[in-house]
């Protein structure tokens, strides 16, 4: 009789404790239930002109000479119309639609086809299936980490090609560039409009989908948390990762080959910006499987922003140095190559350390060291959508006691090294670094807002132990 009773009372309140869940889930894990007038109005704002921006910039190179003013200023004064700059711009090729094509179905034959083998002989190198983080409907994915592996085996075939196949120029991808933005937003809108008929129709977990009600709202932000097509094609981790990530450093080599035809050299500003971020890309995938906990994605659905951001934002604009030198090629005195370089590494250091620090901490559970001592943390617990009460240990040593982000910080150290590395002739390649401060910002002010709707009055214990963000004793 005691334990019926007790196993009744158990029910209460695990009943009890799925009603709370289900609401703090509204608040707490991923983009919002409903929709406020400013994020309409930004959402609107980018859906009407980042595709236009994304042009702008590249338009600005091919015809100006990466002036950003000169083409306003030739419409202003009545110089040009519209329709002049328009004409002027190569359009969709059948040679760029077959190239695309083949690049995204080749990625996709890596990701699905070929199960990784690094992590069998690189000591350190975490591959292979891997799980994800739960979800708020308690759900836990699993992924096939194999990104480090496509990398490899796609820039093996890229310089074997280069230096004996020659089945193509290896200023293939510069010298289709603009075509290849119209395919490239071919895809990004494509695959966004079907991941949100697919969250209304088919989705692969109904109860880890948000509908708002706004068409524009679930559009940009999506609807599902966690699209997929059969057991592994996850359209988070593919489009995150492959094609953009990986084409970026082929990007850069196509721009390092261009600048190398047209002037008979490749300048040190060139080989620092492969370099530098060459590295970058490196690092992501070697820790793709760490990347299954991070923000983008822990929390973000797929909608437009991460399909069409990723199809055409991030490898258009975050390549922008490399076209700027193809235009503007300079060549860095040692002092301030050496600079960038030094600015680079420190910046990458900072990122790689900050994180190797929160990932060791959460591996084994605080039981580690950091910095020679034993690490301190604020314990935090929050609720699912199923009712489970979990429980979470944030640290407050080593670098995430300086700053709650300073890992961003050494983001944004390596991404002024890039701009730096262009010399101080134009504005064009220093919008990377202008870009990665406001996102970077937004996404330290949407992180630290849902934590502390998850984790509630701990979160504040957290915020007065760690009382900055991204630069100690300033912000």
């Amino acid at each position: 009789m005691a334990a019926h009773q007790e196993r009744k009372l158990a029910e209460e309140r695990k009943h009890q404790n799925m009603q709370n869940g289900t609401k703090a889930s509204q608040g707490q894990w991923g983009r919002a239930w409903e929709v406020d007038w400013f994020s309409l109005a930004s959402i609107l704002f980018l859906l009407m002109f980042a595709p236009l921006i994304v042009y702008y910039f590249v338009m600005s190179c091919a015809q100006y000479q990466c002036s950003l003013t000169a083409p306003l200023l030739d419409l202003l004064t009545g110089n040009k119309h519209l329709s002049d700059i328009w004409n002027r711009t190569p359009m969709l090729t059948f040679q760029a639609a077959g190239i695309y094509s083949l690049w995204v179905t080749f990625q996709v034959i890596l990701y699905m086809s070929i199960p990784d083998f690094c992590h069998k002989f690189l000591p350190g190198y975490v591959g292979g299936v891997q799980e994800g983080a739960v979800t708020p409907a308690g759900v836990v994915n699993k992924y096939e980490i194999n990104g480090l592996q496509a990398w490899i085996i796609t820039h093996v075939l890229w310089f074997a090609n280069a230096s004996f196949l020659h089945f193509f120029s290896p200023t293939i991808i510069f010298d289709n560039w603009i075509p290849l933005l119209w395919c490239a937003n071919i895809l990004g809108y494509a695959v966004s409009t079907f991941a949100m008929i697919k969250g209304y129709l088919f989705p692969t977990n109904a109860k880890d989908c948000k509908f708002t009600g706004n068409f524009f709202y679930d559009y940009m932000m999506g609807i599902e948390f966690n699209p997929r097509i059969g057991k592994w094609f996850d359209f988070k981790l593919f489009f995150n990762g492959r094609p953009g990530i990986v084409a970026w450093t082929l990007i850069n080599l196509s721009f390092a080959a261009k600048q190398q035809e047209l002037y008979g050299e490749v300048t040190n500003s060139m080989i620092l910006v492969n370099v530098l971020q060459g590295i970058y890309v490196l690092d992501f995938f070697w820790n793709e499987a760490w990347y299954l906990k991070t923000i983008d994605i822990c929390h973000d659905h797929f909608g437009w922003y991460l399909g069409w951001g990723d199809c055409v934002w991030l490898p258009y604009l975050y390549t922008l140095q490399g076209l700027y030198l193809v235009y503007h090629p300079v060549q860095l005195c040692t002092a301030h190559a050496l600079g960038v370089l030094l600015l680079g590494l420190l910046g990458y250091y900072i990122f790689r350390a900050t994180n190797h620090q929160k990932d060791l901490f959460r591996r084994t559970d605080g039981n580690c060291r950091i910095w020679g001592r034993r690490p301190e943390y604020i314990e935090c617990s929050y609720t699912s959508v199923d009712g489970t009460k979990y429980y979470s240990k944030l640290t407050t040593s080593g670098f995430w006691g300086w700053a709650r982000h300073f890992n961003y910080t050494g983001d944004l150290m390596g991404s002024l090294a890039y701009c730096l590395a262009c010399g101080f002739g134009h504005i064009l390649p220093y919008f990377y670094i202008i870009y990665m401060s406001i996102l970077l910002i937004h996404r330290c002010l949407r992180d630290e807002h849902r934590c502390s709707s998850k984790y509630g009055k701990d979160w504040k214990r957290y915020t007065a132990a760690v009382p900055y963000r991204l630069l100690p004793g300033i912000f």
